[in-house]
């Protein structure tokens, strides 16, 4: 593989120290599986900032009044070159914490998968149909264990859109 960065940047949020490794195994895992070769010197921006910011940012680029989980900001088409700027995943570390206790999962489980569901979608995956959703779950699932980690999807039947982020803790 080409040179490729990972810029972490922590914005804002009570971030664990010691994620740089899990961004980078999880990122390079993400794009090996993916399908997609790196063509050239490619760069991916990961922001670690908080649930004001991302609601911010969830309402101006999705029409959003709430944070979310994950926001992913391609810079390439899904048939692009994998080179240059990719684009910028934008995980909240509040959300990340409500999730992760309502699924009972472990926060670094629930970072990890977040990220590599952010980085499918920089590199062109989707779920906007079952179809879509079917594949990129599979993909996820797949590139989770092999990281290590169970498939993110079993037994979740909570939708995380209900979890109030005023009452959960």
């Amino acid at each position: 593989m080409l040179a490729f960065d990972i810029d972490v940047t922590r914005q804002a949020g009570n971030w664990p120290q010691g994620l740089e490794p899990l961004v980078e195994r999880a990122v390079l895992v993400a794009l090996e599986m993916s399908g997609r070769d790196v063509a050239g010197p490619a760069e991916i921006s990961i922001v670690l900032t908080d649930d004001q910011s991302q609601k911010e940012l969830n309402r101006q680029w999705r029409g959003k009044d709430k944070p979310t989980n994950v926001l992913s900001f391609p810079q390439i088409e899904p048939d692009d070159a994998v080179m240059g700027l990719l684009g910028d995943i934008i995980l909240a570390h509040e959300t990340l914490v409500r999730e992760a206790a309502a699924l009972d999962k472990s926060f670094e489980a629930h970072f990890v998968h977040l990220l590599v569901h952010g980085m499918l979608h920089i590199l062109g995956y989707d779920h906007q149909t079952g179809e879509q959703a079917l594949v990129m779950e599979t993909r996820e699932t797949d590139i989770m264990i092999r990281l290590g980690y169970e498939d993110p999807y079993d037994g979740q039947d909570l939708d995380l859109d209900t979890i109030d982020p005023k009452t959960a803790q």
